[in-house]
């Protein structure tokens, strides 16, 4: 397979020296100038933050909207999560608990369009999609019908925290089964991510 281009940006100097070294290092990573990413690249900001500048940044400008984007914070809070995901990142970790090996697995696990969140994140962005079911009608014609029995299986389990060999063990199915299950509708609906199809299960009401 071939490396993975990945790009740093980041306000803080030192911060910025550090990770692109690192990444460097990797020989499954090729790092690259933020400017020179597409949509099948990766692009790895740390933030201490979601400041206006931070989303701002997240969204980016032209082809960079579509980049893939993997957030290492200081701090997330519960109403910034969903601007992440809509904000194209898949993947949030929380900088003090992440390892250059948890770093690097969440560059890689874009590729198969997994996208990944702490089990506190999770909860929390599970929660904020709640509060705004009660706040905003769902949309017409939004229900179980879009998503098929296995896929609503899938997903509830997902929003309980599983990961891929959790959910295949649990449901008796082959991990392939489980990613192409979460592949085919994340394709068919339009779903940027996993937590945008967990997201959007919850607002449907079918988990």
């Amino acid at each position: 397979m071939e490396p993975v281009r990945v790009a740093v940006r980041t306000a803080d100097p030192i911060m910025h020296a550090g990770l692109t070294s690192f990444l460097r290092t990797r020989p499954e990573l090729v790092v690259v100038e933020p400017g020179e990413l597409t949509e099948r690249d990766v692009l790895v900001v740390h933030a201490e933050r979601m400041t206006p500048q931070v989303v701002a940044e997240l969204r980016g400008d032209g082809a960079q909207t579509r980049v893939p984007k993997v957030l290492l914070a200081g701090e997330v809070r519960e109403n910034d999560i969903l601007t992440a995901v809509e904000c194209r990142v898949v993947a949030v970790l929380p900088r003090a608990r992440t390892s250059g090996e948890h770093l690097v697995e969440a560059v890689l696990s874009v590729v198969p369009g997994r996208g990944l969140l702490p089990a506190d994140l999770l909860g929390r962005l599970l929660d904020t999609v709640r509060q705004l079911e009660h706040a905003v009608p769902p949309a017409p014609g939004v229900g179980a019908a879009g998503l098929t029995a296995r896929e609503v299986d899938v997903l509830r389990l997902m929003a309980e925290g599983c990961d891929t060999a959790e959910i295949a063990d649990k449901l008796c199915y082959s991990e392939r089964t489980v990613k192409n299950t979460v592949y085919g509708l994340t394709n068919r609906l339009n779903l940027r991510n996993r937590p945008h199809a967990v997201a959007y299960a919850m607002r449907a009401g079918v988990i």
